[in-house]
């Protein structure tokens, strides 16, 4: 006849308190039957497990070993299901993050740091990619959550508006207007823009051409498929200026400053979204999304749909 992990636990808790009265109240059973379930566990294994006497109980010598195994095998097990229930409530497991913004500062990184400090047993995996590929690991699963530029769309699954980052130039030092606090759109006519194809690169674009469309006068704007840190490199070497969103100058870079860029309404921002499958059953989700409800609440935090196409900048010329 098997072993049952019953016997195993009010064996294990016989030998810790040396006693089977004890041990039945520590686990909330009739001393009798956890004696019978002892007894019934020593004949199956053809041993005597513990020597009884009117002061208490002891293991044997062949108890000590079914011990020294048997309590492996309640604390595993006993991990294994503590384990199992806090990845049902989604206070352990994995949680896969994409994104196209910068980790050096900003609301993604405090919000990455936030949930890892309220659940740590949940193991974060962060994503950087461009905003087709973040979509596609949405779709094939490999993606719990995707980070983007721009309002949330309607799309297959849900969608969350999470915070605006301020649109800041990024300019040579030597360059006149990095003289100036504040920088107005209408100070940049005229200016060389460098901007990445890569994401959030056709973001910033649209809202340049949006920001400095005139009559018969169109922005110059020379796309580098680059990263963020080579664009900055290029302004620093003096062949252009350039738009970062707030979180991408977390880091400095020598011979570059940073102004923000306004119009008569203010500072100019950029919004972000989170996207996330309406099928996706990984339980950590439930508590990101909390966090960022919290952190960014807003008067509509959620939206979902079908499969309506997302909103995507107009092509490069």
């Amino acid at each position: 006849m098997a072993i049952e992990l019953r016997h195993l636990r009010y064996a294990v808790a016989a030998a810790h308190y040396g006693s089977f009265r004890r041990a039945a109240e520590a686990l909330g059973v009739k001393q009798s039957s956890l004696s019978r379930r002892i007894r019934q566990m020593e004949d199956r294994l053809g041993v005597a497990v513990f020597e009884r006497s009117s002061s208490g109980v002891r293991l044997t010598d062949a108890g000590t070993e079914i011990l020294r195994t048997s309590r492996h095998l309640v604390d595993g097990l006993d991990h294994m299901m503590a384990s199992a229930k806090a990845a049902g409530r989604g206070e352990a497991g994995r949680l896969t993050v994409g994104f196209y913004t910068s980790l050096s500062a900003g609301n993604l990184r405090a919000s990455l740091a936030e949930h890892a400090r309220r659940f740590p047993q949940v193991e974060i995996r962060t994503v950087e990619g461009a905003r087709a590929s973040l979509f596609e690991g949405l779709e094939l699963g490999t993606l719990d959550v995707a980070i983007v530029t721009g309002e949330p769309a309607v799309r297959e699954g849900g969608a969350m508006a999470l915070w605006g980052e301020r649109i800041r130039v990024a300019l040579p030092e030597s360059h006149p207007l990095a003289a100036n606090e504040i920088v107005y759109w209408t100070d940049l006519r005229g200016e060389t823009f460098l901007l990445s194809q890569r994401d959030p690169g056709p973001e910033l674009r649209e809202i340049l051409l949006a920001k400095l469309a005139s009559p018969g006068v169109q922005a110059k704007i020379v796309r580098q498929d680059v990263s963020r840190e080579s664009i900055v490199g290029l302004v620093s070497a003096g062949f252009g200026i350039s738009l970062m969103c707030e979180a991408g100058i977390g880091a400095s870079y020598a011979g570059v400053v940073y102004r923000d860029v306004q119009d008569g309404n203010g500072p100019s921002r950029i919004s972000y979204a989170a996207y996330w499958q309406s099928d996706n059953g990984n339980p950590a989700l439930g508590h990101f999304l909390k966090l960022f409800e919290e952190r960014y609440p807003v008067s509509s935090p959620r939206v979902s749909g079908s499969a309506a196409p997302l909103r995507k900048p107009d092509p490069w010329p």
